[in-house]
């Protein structure tokens, strides 16, 4: 069954070498797989995989294409980070949240008889765009 096989995100980029160079200079990523004759390059990341690959149609989606699921512990640390390296956070309007320097709280407490708090923080980063 396909529930039983590993998953991998698969994003369109418009340039790959631009998208290649933001995935393994900014982000620290190292290719696990290429094949460049088909505009392809994989990478590995913990315990999932993203693909990314050459398309006319890349930047057309205005959803979440990606998600990383950092430790709490972890968390401030992957943000700096990723501003030190130049990404700058989207801060919207979503119900139930609390936004704090482009980091959302978000109180699921209502929902659960535990209070839990998501943090998280929405990146758009355009690579690959010309």
């Amino acid at each position: 069954m396909l529930a039983d096989q590993h998953l991998l995100a698969t994003i369109a980029v418009s340039d790959l070498n631009r998208a290649r160079a933001f995935y393994e200079q900014t982000l620290g990523f190292k290719p696990s797989r290429e094949l460049p004759q088909f505009g392809l390059v994989g990478y590995e990341a913990g315990g999932g995989s993203v693909l990314l690959y050459a398309s006319e149609f890349a930047g057309t989606n205005k959803a979440t294409a990606l998600t990383f699921d950092v430790p709490v512990d972890a968390f401030d640390a992957e943000i700096a980070a990723l501003r030190q390296a130049g990404v700058t956070f989207e801060v919207f309007d979503l119900p139930g949240t609390t936004w704090e320097d482009g980091v959302a709280r978000i109180d699921t407490s209502a929902e659960q008889s535990g209070k839990k708090i998501i943090r998280n923080a929405e990146a758009e980063v355009e690579i690959g765009r010309s």
